[in-house]
């Protein structure tokens, strides 16, 4: 599986060139400590009408937090691809902590899937920036395609939980 991994990892590499390059080092940044999830997630809850939709992306990247870097990461501790490839010149400052799952990616699936849970329209522009941030994983040689697809579930369950937690509770009142 690993060699297949490499082959996609590798054959991605293909399609370097410097105004790709800027913007999936941007795309990527956006998605640095959850900075862009978590921002959405504090301008709807700024908005009057949109708080319980906020709290939903809240309570999606909580868990998704819990899941990922508290739970999974450490546990799994799986290395990353560029070690394996010490001749990669690599776009970003490589990352220290486990490999699995990709938390870029599993934050943004935590707000798309609140999102979606929480009936917002928001979910489908967020599922593109989520699906392009993950793939500018694995353009910067950062997580494997299996890193990835990871984040998409963990990040997935952790945002269909969060609505789902929001809503129980809000009926509740």
């Amino acid at each position: 599986m690993q060699g297949f991994e490499l082959a996609v990892l590798d054959g991605i590499q293909g399609l370097r060139c410097g105004w790709l390059d800027a913007v999936v080092v941007f795309v990527s940044w956006l998605g640095n400590n959850g900075l862009i999830w978590i921002l959405l997630a504090a301008v709807l809850l700024a908005l009057r009408k949109q708080r319980r939709t906020g709290l939903c992306v809240c309570f999606g990247l909580v868990l998704d937090l819990l899941l990922c870097n508290l739970l999974l990461k450490p546990l799994i501790g799986r290395g990353r691809p560029f070690l394996l490839r010490p001749e990669l010149v690599l776009l970003v400052p490589p990352p220290g902590d486990a490999s699995f799952p990709s938390g870029h990616t599993a934050a943004g699936f935590a707000a798309v899937l609140a999102l979606w849970g929480a009936g917002s329209p928001l979910w489908r522009p967020a599922l593109g920036l989520a699906a392009v941030m993950g793939f500018s994983r694995l353009y910067l040689y950062v997580h494997w395609p299996s890193d990835v697809l990871g984040g998409v579930l963990v990040g997935g369950v952790a945002g269909w939980a969060g609505a789902l937690l929001i809503r129980r509770v809000c009926k509740r009142k």
